[in-house]
């Protein structure tokens, strides 16, 4: 937009009060859920900002049915933000079937039209340029994202879209400072009990090298068979869109601007793919049963702590399948590799 485009803004509002919201969810929060989400509830109720800060796997998503279901039922509009558009995708069928008789809009890059008035919207925060002073509560998963805390106009676009009052709730596995509010709850255990798999490091000397002349390390080479034949499904983290591109091979790949990624993503959940090549695009809000990953490169820069505690936080996800193999494969221990399997030690023992 530039000053002199015409910006028409509409102040009619929809008829509230006439939904008729149903929660249907026969799952059952642990002690440790249950404590984290009545905390959540008080602060949503009290109008107060609230961080969730639990650990991948946590089953935080869940924890957030009943602070929503108690604004939709008070007849409040309810935003779920993310950064990234798999988080959304993610989400949608499953609050879909929470919330069965409930308008709810997914917005996304690319998103087909949605008809109707949303009580519930699920929206990147990019979307969120598009709102004003529309929402009575608003949740921002995975805060600590790319690109939205390090995009200043991004976090305002969350803070417009929220009616002027309106407290914003966040929820990550990896805090950064300033969303350590005053009003939080820690939730240091998976749903399902079990400890988080502690990643292990295996020297890849000399992998551009390799893969630069068209040669998958033997290392990584052996590790993929292995999960191929054994039928487990993989993820391979690559540090970039031209080491992913340019792999040898016909494994599937997927970055942030492949036309395809839904798709592609959603034949590794079906198992019609042994596995797939990713960017970091991957490293949060997917979930896949059994799944074991890999890190080629980890001692790159892209590969933060909290990013590394992310990519490990795919695997183990599932009550059948708590444990799994994640590997960092490196070309030197980095300090960011050691603070995130020691952050990850750190909550089993607590």
């Amino acid at each position: 937009m530039s000053s002199c485009s015409e910006l028409l803004l509409w102040d009619k509002r929809p008829a509230r009060g006439a939904n008729v919201h149903i929660f249907d969810w026969s799952g059952q929060l642990t002690p440790l859920q249950q404590k984290a989400s009545e905390e959540l509830l008080t602060s949503v109720q009290q109008n107060k900002s609230h961080l969730l800060h639990a650990v991948c796997g946590a089953g935080k998503t869940e924890l957030l049915f009943p602070s929503i279901f108690a604004s939709l039922q008070e007849g409040k509009r309810v935003c779920v933000a993310a950064p990234r558009t798999d988080v959304i995708l993610e989400l949608f069928p499953r609050f879909q079937k929470v919330f069965p008789k409930t308008i709810i809009h997914a917005l996304y890059g690319g998103a087909p039209d949605q008809e109707g008035f949303a009580d519930l919207v699920l929206a990147t925060t990019h979307q969120l340029y598009r709102f004003e002073n529309a929402f009575d509560v608003v949740f921002v998963d995975e805060a600590d994202a790319f690109p939205y805390y390090a995009d200043e106009t991004l976090q305002r676009a969350v803070k417009k879209a929220a009616k002027k009052d309106a407290a914003i709730h966040y929820v990550t596995a990896t805090p950064t400072k300033s969303l350590k509010t005053t009003n939080q709850s820690i939730l240091s255990r998976r749903y399902h009990g079990y400890d988080l798999p502690v990643p292990r490091y295996c020297a890849l000397w000399g992998y551009t090298r390799q893969l630069k002349k068209g040669k998958v390390p033997i290392k990584l080479q052996q590790w993929i068979i292995e999960k191929t034949k054994s039928n487990i499904p993989f993820l391979v983290f690559l540090p970039t869109i031209e080491m992913l591109e340019n792999f040898p091979g016909d494994l599937p790949r997927v970055h942030a601007e492949h036309p395809e990624r839904k798709e592609i993503v959603m034949q590794l959940r079906e198992k019609k793919v042994p596995g797939l090549l990713t960017t970091t695009i991957l490293e949060r809000g997917i979930t896949i049963e059994n799944v074991h990953v890999a890190v080629v490169g980890a001692e790159q820069k892209i590969f933060t702590s909290s990013a590394l505690i992310q990519i490990s936080g795919r695997v183990g996800r599932s009550f059948k399948y708590p444990s799994g193999d994640i590997v960092f494969f490196h070309h030197g221990i980095t300090h960011e590799m050691d603070k995130a399997k020691a952050a990850i030690e750190g909550w089993n023992k607590e």
